[in-house]
């Protein structure tokens, strides 16, 4: 295991200490609990959007705090859920009278903390509500997830929802929305190679190198199936067809396409496989009207990639199109 680490047990403290460090005009970060909260928290009257979860998907979530998207991060260790007390701290540290709105991946860790955190901080009477992300199609259940898990989807709805907050919604609206994006955007995800979790020291799977995983989750799980190392048309079709069956997205439809890096693929394949998206997509009758690429769900060091589809309308895109201003997105 070659990493740019010091003791393998402290890298989450120690990336955090970083991240207070890059960033201070941004976010705030509080120890004991770890939690990243945006540097003007708390909001009067605006809706406290959190979400969080392991560590090692940087720069989700942390580097999605800030002005137009989360009031908060709660990161665990290592592709581990934070605590039920470090998600009551984010509520506490951010909420400004308005509720708050829970974002939570699709992991039984997860949900099961932020739900005790959401009825911790009910008993204080914050109005606290959940929403649970479950974008990805390669699985219906697996060990690692009571039904499917919560992969790139979550940049959508985090960046939706953030920016329904910001211009003054109130948290019917904003969980609502959050439903809506959850119920309109699939994901799928590939890789070529796996993740080394620091503390574990080995790669949590072994792929021969002719071969792929298809279908992996963002811990390093097991696939839909191993196959063949493909071109990058067939690896972007093998991604994209069960997405587009799934919702189904049909001729005529406008959607975001978001191209990610699981953390070790170059720009260079990564635009290379955004351009076939679209050309298959645009074959198919389907219009990007929005576009991100980039590695903001990602998986340590691991090599490969996920589409993500949304299905917008009107009201999507003017959410989507609204400013942001945090580290890992800014316009």
């Amino acid at each position: 295991m070659k990493k740019i680490i010091n003791d393998p047990t402290d890298v989450v403290a120690e990336a955090l200490r970083g991240v207070a460090a890059a960033h201070p005009e941004l976010l705030r970060v509080q120890t004991d609990p770890a939690v990243i909260v945006r540097a003007d928290a708390p909001v009067a009257g605006q809706v406290a959007v959190i979400s969080g979860g392991g560590s090692g998907h940087e720069p989700l979530h942390g580097g999605f705090v800030g002005a137009g998207m989360l009031a908060a991060a709660v990161p665990g260790a290592v592709f581990t859920s934070p605590t039920p007390d470090a998600v009551q701290a984010a509520i506490t540290a951010t909420h400004g009278g308005a509720g708050a709105l829970l974002l939570v991946k699709n992991y039984t860790g997860d949900v099961l903390n932020f739900e005790t955190a959401a009825e911790l901080a009910g008993i204080e009477d914050i109005d606290v509500r959940s929403v649970v992300i479950d974008d990805d199609v390669a699985v219906k259940d697996s060990t690692h997830t009571a039904g499917r898990r919560g992969v790139g989807g979550t940049v959508m709805v985090e960046k939706i929802v953030g920016a329904a907050a910001a211009r003054g919604d109130g948290l019917d609206k904003c969980e609502e929305l959050a439903r809506k994006v959850v119920s309109q955007v699939r994901s799928m995800g590939m890789a070529l190679s796996a993740p080394t979790v620091p503390h574990a020291g080995q790669p949590s799977f072994e792929l021969a190198d002719d071969e792929m995983e298809i279908g992996i989750g963002i811990h390093g799980e097991p696939g839909r199936a191993r196959v063949p190392m493909g071109t990058a048309d067939e690896i972007v079709a093998q991604l994209l067809d069960p997405i587009l069956e799934d919702l189904p997205f049909v001729e005529g439809d406008e959607v975001l396409l978001f191209t990610n890096s699981m953390g070790g693929t170059p720009q260079l394949e990564l635009y290379l496989a955004h351009g076939v998206a679209e050309r298959l997509l645009a074959e198919r009758g389907i219009t990007v009207r929005r576009r991100l690429v980039g590695p903001y769900v990602t998986s340590l060091e691991m090599q490969g990639m996920s589409l993500t589809l949304l299905k917008l309308d009107d009201e999507l895109t003017e959410l989507w199109d609204a400013p942001v201003h945090t580290a890992a997105l800014h316009w």
